[in-house]
């Protein structure tokens, strides 16, 4: 654990330096360098993501984590899509944020200026490898990596056809750094207020509340929660179900699928074809004594803490308001 810190931190810091001075047309012309390693290397991360699928599946894996995890061609295509989004961006280096002049006359300015060096833990979300890299190099960072075992194969290519377009660029590779550790790893890293300069989740309330515990180091998380859809009494009946069953359905797994549907006590008439829907559809329901009965399918009964749980998966709470 000693060992790990200053390496993956002094390349990464080393990388930051060359990083944060540089224009806008030398990190678009990086970020499009990366765009097309991802493209070039599309069938051996979709060969990479094949076995972390079959081991996960082997494991018990649920099919809405399953799909999170997945990549296939369309979906590197759309990973270099959002790497080329990312430099059609404006460069936030040097944006005056606001500013204001004091009564001696001294011009005051809040001015945008890199981090320096950004780690990021994430869960099995390849995706999120060429995001993150993205944004870092757009915004003049060097990053950290430390994705999910059960996505090492699939990031690793990834992140090799990440340094790859650095260096095809002049970039240095070490701008985007690959940080493979263990748990205990992990904390000493975020423990040692020398490693990195913020360090940013990207997963569930326990990865949150792990590195919160555990670091020196500033801790960016964002606030949990979960998505939910409101069905009016005067909705159409038709659009009402397409929305509600595509908003659960569509991939359970993802952070903006719904997980509670609230329904209005004079809609609750309009429930009975959508909890078909639901049941056919394969989602377990819970449901309050009101919603229950005018569900007309089986459901479970729904506790207090159905109401505040992000499920990931093709459970949906129904409560009448």
């Amino acid at each position: 654990m000693a060992i790990a810190t200053p390496d993956v931190s002094a390349r990464a810091r080393a990388a930051a330096r060359e990083l944060a001075p540089l224009g806008r047309a030398r990190k678009d012309a990086a970020l499009e360098s990366i765009a097309r390693r991802i493209e070039s290397a599309t069938a051996a991360i979709c060969e990479a993501n094949e076995a972390d699928v079959a081991e996960a599946v082997a494991a018990g894996t649920g099919p809405a984590l399953v799909d999170r995890l997945t990549l296939d061609a369309p979906r590197v295509a759309a990973l270099a899509a959002a790497v080329r989004a990312v430099a059609a961006l404006g460069d936030p280096v040097g944006e005056t944020v606001t500013g204001w002049r004091l009564p001696n006359g001294l011009d005051v300015q809040k001015v945008r200026i890199p981090l320096g060096v950004l780690l990021v833990v994430y869960e099995a979300r390849p995706n999120v490898t060429a995001d993150v890299a993205a944004l870092a190099i757009k915004s003049g960072n060097a990053c950290v990596l430390r994705g999910s075992s059960s996505a090492r194969r699939t990031n690793g290519v990834l992140i090799d056809a990440v340094r790859a377009g650095l260096e095809d660029a002049g970039l240095p590779a070490d701008a985007v750094v690959d940080f493979a550790c263990s748990r205990d790893e992990l904390a000493a890293f975020v423990g040692d207020p020398r490693s990195c300069d913020v360090v940013i989740p990207r997963g569930g309330e326990q990865l949150k509340h792990f590195l919160i515990e555990h670091s020196r180091v500033p801790v960016l998380a964002a606030a949990g929660g979960n998505c939910h859809v409101y069905l009016h009494a005067d909705a159409d009946p038709q659009a009402a179900l397409e929305i509600i069953v595509n908003a659960k359905t569509q991939r359970p797994g993802v952070c903006n699928a719904a997980e509670t549907l609230l329904v209005h006590r004079d809609a609750l008439a309009l429930l009975a074809p959508i909890g078909v829907a639901l049941r056919d559809a394969g989602v377990e329901l819970r449901a309050d004594p009101d919603a229950a009965e005018a569900l007309g399918v089986p459901s479970l009964p729904a506790s207090d803490e159905d109401w505040a749980t992000e499920y990931l998966d093709l459970v949906l709470a129904i409560r009448t308001v």
